[in-house]
């Protein structure tokens, strides 16, 4: 549980370092716009068609390039990284999904056309006791229990066999195809991207603050804009 205690401080302190850097390099690029006799902050209401109304909208277009061209590089970095790594058959991503949602919830968000529910739910069904869950991975179990980051369900796949394979596994649902899709995510050692995940995990936090960081500039103005 240490390990995962460690991992888990080490990836808020990496998030934190990586996301004071690209809101400088943001703020950078805001600041390069500022056009000449505007003192104001980019997150002020200015007059239609005045210099800061201008600036908020060469900052918009800028964001939006960035966001656009920026999602595709690193995107393309950690998939590119990904085709190097390949399922070692551990057998834990079968036996040990986990999701902040209960299966009422699931159930709810599938009937109202959410994809990911969907997939999900008509793979995974949920654990009867969490006894069983220690049994496949008792360290995450212990760190999710201590760490007081929200409550957590157990889920998994009714189908896997005693060797770690799927019956129907060339029909398999695109989740199960695109796991682990995020590099930032716990993996145990057996899993056969764990070394994808150390590979790509600074790349991964780079792609998070740049979407964070953006939208939040983007819905800020334009909601200014709006008012």
């Amino acid at each position: 549980m240490e390990d995962l205690q460690k991992s888990f401080e080490t990836l808020q302190q990496e998030y934190r370092e990586v996301f004071n850097s690209t809101a400088e390099e943001i703020i950078t690029l805001c600041e390069n716009l500022r056009p000449d006799g505007v003192r104001g902050d980019i997150l002020e209401v200015y007059e239609n068609n005045s210099a800061g109304y201008l600036w908020q909208n060469d900052f918009l277009n800028e964001l939006e390039i960035r966001l656009k061209n920026t999602v595709k590089e690193l995107n393309e970095q950690i998939s590119d990284e990904r085709t190097k790594y390949n399922c070692a058959g551990c057998g834990v991503c079968c036996r040990f999904a986990v999701s902040e949602f209960s299966p009422d919830e699931l159930k709810i968000k599938a009937q109202k056309g959410d994809n990911y529910a969907k997939q999900f739910t008509s793979v995974f069904v949920p654990y009867a006791s969490i006894e069983e869950v220690k049994k496949i991975y008792p360290e995450y179990v212990e760190f999710l229990e201590k760490s007081a980051i929200g409550k957590y369900y157990f889920y998994h796949c009714p189908k896997v066999t005693e060797d770690n394979r799927c019956p129907d596994y060339e029909n398999r649902p695109q989740i199960c195809r695109d796991f682990p899709e995020v590099s930032n995510v716990f993996l145990p050692k057996s899993c056969g991207y764990s070394g994808w995940k150390l590979k790509s995990q600074s790349v991964s936090l780079k792609l998070r603050a740049e979407i964070e960081i953006i939208n939040f500039y983007i819905n800020k103005i334009k909601g200014l804009k709006n008012r």
